[in-house]
């Protein structure tokens, strides 16, 4: 491997602006803000910051919630939201059995009249919030974990808060992968349990034990609460697992009357909203993570581009080469004579740098044409130079010398083989470079490149003539050996 391959493919996200109003759409986002509003100076607050009991059913009704248990929870997960993130500041009650007072929060004006960056930043600390409650014990009954004294036993939780964050960032991380797959083609939503499955079955697992299945399916029923709990901060597009299926061992099951068993969507589907998107790579960013996106190269220079779109899909480089071009302020011929320079290296990485090169010079257009000009006598660089002339129609091309094309071929075959492409365009690149010239294995075994053994071997590897590879094998040795090595 030449260069050091990012951790994750690069996201394309959407624009700043974009993922702003996605923010400000989101339901709970929406709730928690209209309560920051709502909140006056007769407002009183518990000593956790939580609204008083008394104070639920107004800001339900507020809210346009019913007035009964569901609303005043949904009510009062937006006030500790809009607490949590910043909306409203609570001043806590002086003496005990007190009641405290709650007031506009500064990040509130910042909604709408801070900047997009402004409003994302605050939705991220209410999706940190979110996902504590999301990791958060279930209690089925609180009262058992209450001793004598009025003390709460946390060891009879039998709770991680560590373990439960690391599982949930894991599987938000898989979901991010899976709707990165194939550049972007798994964008569609991802059944629950091959969700649960991914961080249960180990990856050499053939058929999963029956334990292994049973860890599964509690795995899925966690993660149904957590998405639904996800949901509203906009994070995810969430169908929850069909109730009928959720039976307890004993219990007579539920009507399941036009219910499939074998119809996967009831057992839940999830999918990443752009927002998501945003939102789990920003986790990965500040856990340590290295998670690109597009646009991330576009203000660096010239060799880090090149570098950093080695092994991005075909597309994606396409799209940061755009970014990087609509953003260098000095013209395209120095943009392109950038690029060129950045191409050069005899590293195992100079291949497939120039191969990039090449592709980058294609979106510079036309106007390039001086600096492509300028390499035809470089060694490394005039061969794709040529092409590129060529490509545009150019006049008064020179053409190559002998060992310029060689090299060439040499180079464009090590780009390809590094950069790990479909096998059978990979056969017919190195069958269609060979039959260019006659006696091509008798001579390119002289060529002065860093990879041309490593080029023959692949090429006896890889050519469907048992001639021509074997010419290939052969070459390989005479290149080896004129190297010394």
């Amino acid at each position: 491997m030449s260069a050091e391959r990012p951790s994750l493919p690069p996201v394309r996200l959407n624009s700043e602006a974009e993922l702003a109003r996605d923010a400000l759409a989101a339901p709970l986002f929406v709730r928690a803000v209209r309560l920051a509003r709502w909140a006056g100076p007769d407002t009183r607050v518990g000593a956790g910051g939580e609204l008083v009991e008394a104070h639920l059913p107004a800001a339900a009704e507020h809210l346009g919630l019913a007035a009964d248990d569901d609303g005043a929870a949904y009510a009062s997960e937006a006030w500790r939201l809009a607490v949590d993130t910043g909306l409203l500041d609570v001043t806590d009650p002086e003496e005990e059995d007190a009641e405290g007072t709650a007031s506009e929060g500064e990040n509130l004006a910042l909604l709408t009249g801070g900047s997009p960056q402004d409003v994302l930043s605050i939705w991220l600390d209410g999706l940190d919030a979110v996902h504590a409650d999301a990791t958060a014990p279930v209690l089925d009954d609180f009262a058992d974990l209450v001793g004598e004294d009025g003390s709460i036993d946390f060891d009879a939780l039998d709770w991680d808060p560590e373990a439960e964050a690391e599982f949930l960032d894991g599987v938000l991380g898989n979901l991010y992968l899976l709707t990165l797959a194939d550049n972007g083609a798994g964008e569609g939503p991802v059944p629950l349990p091959a969700l649960a499955a991914s961080m249960i079955v180990p990856d050499d697992m053939g058929e999963p034990t029956d334990d292994i299945l049973e860890q599964v399916s509690e795995a899925m029923m966690r993660l149904d609460d957590q998405f639904r709990l996800l949901e509203p901060i906009g994070i995810v597009e969430y169908r929850p697992v069909d109730e009928a299926l959720m039976v307890e061992e004993g219990e007579a099951p539920a009507d399941t009357v036009g219910g499939d068993e074998d119809d996967v969507t009831r057992y839940g589907m999830v999918k990443l909203t752009p927002l998501g998107l945003y939102g789990v790579r920003a986790r990965m960013l500040e856990a340590g993570v290295d998670a690109p996106a597009v646009g991330d190269l576009a203000d660096k220079g010239a060799d880090a581009l090149l570098d950093g779109i080695a092994h991005y899909p075909e597309s994606v480089a396409r799209a940061e080469v755009k970014l990087w071009l609509a953003g260098y302020a000095d013209g395209a011929v120095s943009a392109a004579a950038e690029l060129l320079a950045a191409a050069r290296g005899a590293d195992e990485g100079g291949p497939l740098r120039r191969l990039h090169c090449q592709q980058a010079l294609a979106l510079a257009g036309p106007e390039a044409e001086p600096a492509a000009r300028a390499v035809l006598g470089d060694q490394e660089l005039g061969g794709l130079a040529r092409v590129w002339l060529a490509e545009h129609g150019a006049a008064d091309v020179p053409a190559p010398p002998e060992d310029m094309i060689f090299w060439l071929a040499i180079d464009t075959i090590a780009a390809h083989l590094d950069a790990d492409g479909e096998l059978d365009e990979l056969q017919g690149l190195i069958e269609g470079l060979s039959a260019q010239h006659s006696g091509f294995f008798d001579e390119v075994w002289r060529v002065d490149h860093p990879a041309t053994a490593d080029v023959l071997e692949a090429m006896g590897r890889l050519h469907s003539d048992k001639k021509a590879a074997k010419e290939a094998r052969k070459a390989a040795f005479k290149a080896r050996s004129r190297a010394g090595g």
